[in-house]
């Protein structure tokens, strides 16, 4: 991300938030929050304009650390806050910090919007190939075979490549470090930061816990140079440890690992080009062991980024229409002209209905009454008083389930109010729990409570609310009782949906 280079005395000290740092130890998580903050102080942007957004994993706790702006979001939607962000506020160095799993599975869809659109931000995705917050389920980009907590036997499915899905995301600037690689990793968040548009970062990381060798041998410095290849724009593919190896295209126009010597030498071997998508899609390819796991800045291009795009249309759009006036675009489409009825002189606006229509609309409104039938204005008038609410018959909460059973048996009710002692209602139990969750499936019913089976703090009514108002209770919720209670849910009775149709029929004949 560019911005305007700034003479700033910061150190690193300066991004340090007063937050304790939780992550497993030995995690790479500790690695990245180091150099991040070691890299911050030198891209010469003051801290109050920089933002730290995240989802939900371990790499989300991110924003707590750094001493700047930062919002931890929900799963998978940071670049949604961090594309509004950077529309609405240019001048921000805004960073999306998210792992394999947040980024890539339920985040997936905006991971790709965000590219393609080159927002001016940066995004840096952790991947270790496996959920570590939840304890271990295998990720979009855990390997095929990989075993864990959900995929017991392996899993089946085929690995997501966030490099691959950055370059179809058309993203323009895409690279690639590790977590134990730590002037490397500096490096590349240095040079995103730089960059004028999206950038990614995919940061190879190991879990302690959960994935501890994924990385291997890439991991270890005294030899990790014989499994790397750093990329260099303009540079031939070389690598290894003594400089002995190199990537060349095959007859098939595939890449292929040969060693220097006697049959190939430097000039066979493919010189990088950063700005070839071509070569970028074939680097994403070579993935480790298979390959040395490419290293550095995949691909690097200049484009308009969407937020020069709308504000050039903005000025556009004023330029040639003047500035908006919201009133007048809710007003200017969709709009239909009511017959008999002048618009109000004056307003020029096409569709503008005069105030007058609306106030005479209104007093139509008052004269005309709706036509309603004698039972739904019964229903609506007459309080559940009039339906003499029966005498609940009440039980304690510690009550067994078998006692309950024959209390409704002896009583000939369909349900049972539970109460504290202080006759407070706590729970309702129905014919309806003893058919669907106690006959059959509770084998003692001595030894257990009906607390255990009522629905606790059941909806309530008071004996002055309409019938109306009942009938709508029991219709949405399918109900057949409704229990009654005073002003301190001290319980005055309850009705049913039969006592309503009993009254009905005597009062309307």
């Amino acid at each position: 991300m560019s911005t305007t280079t700034i003479p700033l005395q910061l150190s690193r000290k300066d991004f340090v938030s007063d937050q304790t740092v939780r992550w497993c130890p030995g995690c790479g998580d500790y690695s990245i929050l180091a150099q991040m903050q070691k890299t911050l102080p030198e891209i010469g942007v003051p801290k109050e304009k920089i933002v730290f957004i995240s989802g939900i994993g371990c790499s989300s706790r991110f924003p707590y650390y750094m001493n700047t702006y930062g919002i931890h979001s929900i799963h998978g939607r940071a670049p949604t806050l961090a594309s509004g962000l950077s529309i609405t506020n240019p001048d921000l160095s805004i960073w999306v910090i998210t792992g394999d799993g947040d980024g890539l599975s339920i985040g997936g869809n905006h991971f790709m919007h965000v590219m393609r659109r080159n927002l001016n931000l940066n995004i840096i995705l952790f991947n270790n190939r496996v959920y570590g917050l939840t304890k271990g389920q295998y990720s979009p980009t855990s390997r095929q075979g990989y075993k864990s907590k959900s995929s017991p036997m392996g899993t089946i499915e085929q690995p997501i490549n966030p490099v691959a899905v950055a370059l179809a995301s058309e993203a323009t600037f895409v690279a690639r470090s590790l977590d134990a690689h730590t002037n490397h990793l500096g490096e590349m968040l240095a040079a995103a930061a730089a960059h004028n548009g999206v950038s990614f970062i995919e940061v190879y990381q190991n879990c302690v816990i959960f994935n501890p060798d994924e990385w291997g041998p890439l991991e270890d410095r005294r030899n990790r140079d014989e499994f790397i290849i750093y990329l260099e724009h303009g540079k031939p593919m070389i690598f290894g440890r003594n400089q002995d190896k190199g990537i060349r295209l095959n007859e098939s126009f595939e890449p292929e690992v040969v060693t220097l010597g006697d049959e190939y030498g430097v000039e066979d071997l493919i010189v990088y080009d950063v700005t070839s998508k071509a070569l970028a899609l074939m680097i994403s390819s070579m993935e480790y062991p298979a390959f040395p796991a490419p290293m550095g800045i995949i691909r690097q291009v200049e484009k308009p980024t969407y937020t020069e795009g709308l504000m050039a249309q903005i000025a556009a759009a004023q330029a040639q229409r003047g500035k908006g006036d919201l009133n007048k675009l809710f007003r200017a489409t969709d709009f239909w002209v009511v017959e008999g009825h002048e618009v109000e002189a004056g307003v020029g606006v096409v569709g503008a209905v005069a105030s007058e229509l609306d106030e005479e609309y209104v007093d139509q409104m008052d004269e005309a009454p709706v036509d309603v039938s004698p039972m739904q204005r019964m229903l609506t008038d007459t309080p559940i008083a009039a339906l003499a609410p029966h005498a609940p018959i009440e039980v304690e909460a510690s009550t067994s389930l078998a006692k309950a059973v024959r209390q409704m048996n002896a009583h000939n009710i369909g349900c049972l109010l539970v109460t504290d002692e202080c006759d407070r209602l706590v729970g309702i139990f129905t014919e309806r729990d003893v058919l669907t969750r106690v006959a059959g499936l509770v084998e003692d019913l001595a030894a257990t409570k009906i607390s255990e089976y009522m629905t606790p703090d059941p909806i309530t009514m008071k004996r002055d609310m309409p019938i109306a108002q009942a009938l709508n209770l029991m219709s949405v919720h399918g109900f057949r009782h409704v229990p009654l209670v005073d002003e301190h849910n001290r319980v005055e009775g309850v009705i049913s949906f039969r006592d309503v149709v009993h009254y009905l029929k005597e009062n309307l004949g």
